[in-house]
């Protein structure tokens, strides 16, 4: 690809522009994620000195990531499946979020397994795998952020996507 003005290293330009301009709020209260190079910024898609933001589905905040409230409550909200299809849409969103549920494979076994071509049946024990996926869901914990004054690996899966990110902190995930 060509860079504008024959700037073959314009990533690593920007990208040592971008940590100097911040680097007061660095690590407090800024993380430059760099992923793409934009040269223009589009004013409605940004926000300054925010103490919390919504990013792709989840609340990112000072003591870490959760998943977005109004997400849990339509998850909670979600009537009882009468057919396939509503189930694997209520099946799509815990899915977006099951990390962070532990166990969410165990909770969703019985609900996934109904998916199966002509095996949807709903009985009591759907109906408590379905309540206690729910419930499991109102529960989730917060995801805290690493702490930068520690040395901590990052393990990402080949997309570099949160979905594939291990946190590695003083040994422990």
């Amino acid at each position: 690809m060509v860079m504008p003005f024959d700037l073959c290293n314009a990533p690593s330009t920007f990208q040592a522009t971008m940590n100097e301009l911040l680097r007061p709020f660095l690590l407090r209260f800024i993380v430059v994620f760099f992923d793409d190079i934009l040269f223009f910024l589009k004013e409605s898609k940004c926000v300054f000195a925010q103490c919390q933001l919504e990013f792709l589905g989840h609340i990112v905040y000072g003591h870490g990531v959760a998943a977005d409230p109004s997400k849990i409550e339509a998850m909670v909200n979600w009537p009882t499946p009468m057919t396939t299809q509503s189930l694997r849409g209520f099946l799509g969103l815990t899915d977006f979020y099951r990390k962070f549920i532990r166990d969410y494979a165990a909770f969703a076994a019985l609900l996934t397994s109904l998916l199966q071509k002509d095996n949807f049946h709903w009985g009591e024990d759907s109906q408590l795998a379905f309540d206690s996926l729910k419930r499991a869901m109102t529960q989730a914990p917060v995801l805290a952020l690493p702490d930068f004054s520690r040395p901590f690996t990052l393990e990402t899966d080949a997309s570099g996507t949160a979905m594939g990110i291990v946190l590695m902190q003083g040994g422990h995930p």
